[in-house]
């Protein structure tokens, strides 16, 4: 289908995105409001949507204060909407912030309100590596929230994506501010585990696209860009599109495990535990479910995007 006769259609659609605030949510609503779809943001904090409004046009965004943790707060922000997409997650726990209440029960509980509220379509993120048998707890956690949506929304949509890269990403951004003050980088386990990064902007476009097709429902989608990398493959890229020269350090699992532990007491930890034991898994396509080859996409090359948002780390 032609961008023209997706805007058209999704013209008609309301639409409620949990998570709208995080880096994928962004760039989803402003796509989303390209098509002309009425756009529902709930947040603890809509003051913090604000910044999502003027993606669209006056009133086809509306902020919604909403609780994740009630079942009334949650299908008030619904609505009357046509699809709802939870991308509510995170890397770390901190807080009351926890993989099981967060990736489980609220996805479970967002999964039954939305049937609940005669929603016709569910689109769930989750993570590629998701997986009961995982020794991480963010995979075990991902994967425990896909079946938890699944028994309360049978016909929901899967989607993991492999690491996703794009502006503010968590990733290259960070790997560049080490390198601005770091002589080294860190090989944690070898820097030999395989990631298949996705840019931003096409897992938003998956997601359009999901939406408009109703073969969509009831499938798992893994989306991966068009190049497999090594984790000290993806730091070479990076040092090459910032014209930096850096020499790399093996860290042992056993030693990264260690380091872990100290960093985890930072607010916002550049390390924990359980991202050690999920570096340990590759994190690409398996091959056994719908890619982005099957919505017709054709998914940018890293080597493409990064140096469009890296160019503040180049050497002056």
């Amino acid at each position: 289908m032609n961008r023209e006769g997706v805007g058209i259609m999704m013209q008609a659609k309301q639409i409620t995105v949990f998570g709208a605030n995080g880096f994928i949510g962004r760039h989803l609503v402003r796509r989303l409001a390209k098509t002309g779809a009425i756009i529902r943001v709930p947040t603890r904090h809509p003051e913090q949507a604000l910044a999502l409004k003027p993606m669209g046009d006056v009133g086809q965004i509306t902020a919604l204060p909403c609780s994740v943790r009630s079942d009334v707060s949650i299908r008030d922000a619904i609505g009357s909407s046509d699809a709802v997409i939870n991308l509510i997650g995170i890397l770390y726990e901190n807080g009351q912030d926890k993989f099981q209440c967060l990736h489980v029960e609220t996805a479970a509980r967002l999964a039954r309100c939305a049937k609940e509220q005669g929603v016709k379509q569910f689109v769930q993120m989750s993570a590629l590596g998701a997986s009961h048998q995982s020794m991480s707890a963010y995979a075990k956690s991902k994967a425990a929230g896909e079946q938890a949506v699944q028994t309360f929304f049978p016909e929901a949509t899967l989607i993991r994506p492999s690491i996703v890269f794009g502006p503010e990403d968590g990733f290259f951004n960070l790997f560049a501010s080490l390198a601005l003050i770091s002589p080294v980088l860190p090989l944690i386990g070898g820097g030999q585990t395989r990631f298949q990064p996705v840019y931003v902007g096409d897992v938003a476009e998956a997601v359009i696209h999901i939406l408009q097709s109703p073969d969509a429902r009831t499938r798992v989608y893994e989306l991966g860009g068009p190049q497999v990398y090594t984790f000290e493959s993806l730091l070479r890229l990076l040092l090459t599109v910032i014209q930096r020269h850096r020499c790399f350090m093996e860290i042992p699992w056993t030693l990264a495990k260690g380091l872990a532990f100290f960093l985890e007491f930072m607010p916002h930890p550049l390390l924990t535990r359980d991202q050690v034991e999920l570096l340990k898994s590759d994190n690409i396509v398996s091959g056994l479910h719908n890619t982005f080859h099957d919505l017709g996409i054709h998914p940018a090359a890293a080597e493409v995007i990064l140096p469009t948002y890296l160019e503040r780390f180049r050497r002056p």
